[in-house]
């Protein structure tokens, strides 16, 4: 991607409270633990960080609060070299927290307490109006009010790029607004209605252009991704790997298909890097510290 391009990413910064289950709880069973682990995460700072560790250009709009966690998420944006002219800070709430459970296959289960990432207004957006209108592609998702992801996605100049999740019905209008949605199978059933086969390309295509967004590529966990256009539907096949920890997959995979997006690329072609960078950032446990560079991306999974 050309140092020119710069991705704006708005969205979500969360201080992630990890602890390491044997497995996870059900309704009213209590489960001991590993060590917990203090860990930057956040759907909205994971793919800012992501793509900036990728080599992107990238300018980072949300909220933290004024506190210890705070400062954490700020640092781990600076040091990832993420522009945070547009980062607010709120002083009437605490920053947000995700609390993770991590099973012994590496799946996830987590609890998210918004913050100040709920305070992230329309107004902030207008705000950064220059950015959103210069930089050549925006990357959102649904961490931060619904009116303001609509906001968002109204400013941009470039091209659109929507995580719908965690998942929600959306509203004709932001869908209108956007030019690529990457939900997962579970978030295309949601926001379809329609059923949703994963091992059956025809039933996600089905869904995804019941939807009226130019592209869909729907992520299917170690199973890769499906690319629907209106004219095209292709199977992208994701690297075999043994997961450490998944956290961080699945916002690896957005920042990477956002940076082939805005570097012109099909979309096939950028779904085809984001697969491997979201299979990479399974291999280390962590949402942000799992995140692969170019070069650590090559280390882990040789071509």
């Amino acid at each position: 991607m050309p140092i020119d391009k710069v991705l704006a990413v708005a969205g979500s910064a969360n201080l992630d409270l990890v602890v390491a289950v044997d497995h996870h709880p059900v309704t009213g069973e209590t489960v001991l633990g590993g060590d917990h682990a203090r860990i930057p995460g956040g759907k909205g700072a994971n793919q800012a960080v992501a793509a900036a560790r990728l080599g992107a250009a990238v300018s980072f709009v949300g909220r933290i609060g004024a506190d210890a966690a705070g400062e954490q998420l700020r640092d781990s944006l600076t040091e990832a070299g993420v522009d945070l002219t547009h980062l607010g800070t709120d002083t009437e709430a605490p920053s947000g927290i995700a609390m993770i459970g991590v099973d012994r296959s590496g799946d996830n289960a987590i609890i998210v307490s918004p913050g100040a990432n709920a305070r992230l207004q329309p107004d902030h957006i207008a705000e950064a109006d220059a950015l959103f209108r210069e930089a050549a592609g925006l990357l959102l998702q649904l961490e931060t009010p619904l009116e303001t992801v609509l906001a968002a996605a109204r400013a941009a100049e470039g091209v659109v790029i929507l995580d719908p999740a965690p998942a929600q019905p959306l509203p004709p209008e932001l869908l209108a607004s956007i030019d690529v949605l990457v939900p997962n199978e579970t978030e295309l059933a949601l926001l379809s209605g329609q059923p949703v086969d994963p091992e059956d390309p025809a039933s996600v295509a089905a869904a995804a252009r019941s939807l009226g967004v130019p592209t869909v590529v729907v992520t299917l966990g170690a199973a890769g991704a499906v690319v629907v256009t209106s004219d095209e539907v292709t199977t992208v096949p994701a690297p075999a790997v043994h997961p450490v920890d998944t956290t961080a997959a699945g916002d690896a995979f957005r920042a990477a298909l956002a940076i082939g997006l805005v570097d012109g690329q099909p979309a096939t072609a950028a779904a085809t890097f984001a697969v491997r960078v979201g299979a990479a950032a399974t291999l280390r446990p962590g949402a942000q510290p799992s995140l692969p560079t170019r070069s650590e991306l090559e280390d882990l999974l040789p071509q």
